[in-house]
């Protein structure tokens, strides 16, 4: 049975069915990820952060967000 107004993607790694329609922002929002400690990878390019209201997320796309540590 098709899960209807689902999609497929890969987030770190990991497969995950998500909304379709959704934008990039919304799943930051939904996972609760610190924007401003992090880089976000779509499809192995970097994506600037001012813009993840207008990138909607596809089927079979490859996400990776990598968070900052700091040290010294």
């Amino acid at each position: 049975m098709k899960k209807k107004n689902k999609i497929k993607i890969k987030l770190n790694g990991k497969f995950i069915i998500i909304d379709d329609k959704i934008t990039l922002q919304n799943l930051v929002k939904k996972f609760k990820v610190p924007i401003k400690k992090v880089a976000i990878e779509l499809n192995q390019t970097i994506v600037n952060k001012k813009r993840l209201d207008r990138i909607k997320i596809s089927k079979n796309d490859k996400i990776e967000i990598v968070h900052f540590i700091g040290g010294g």
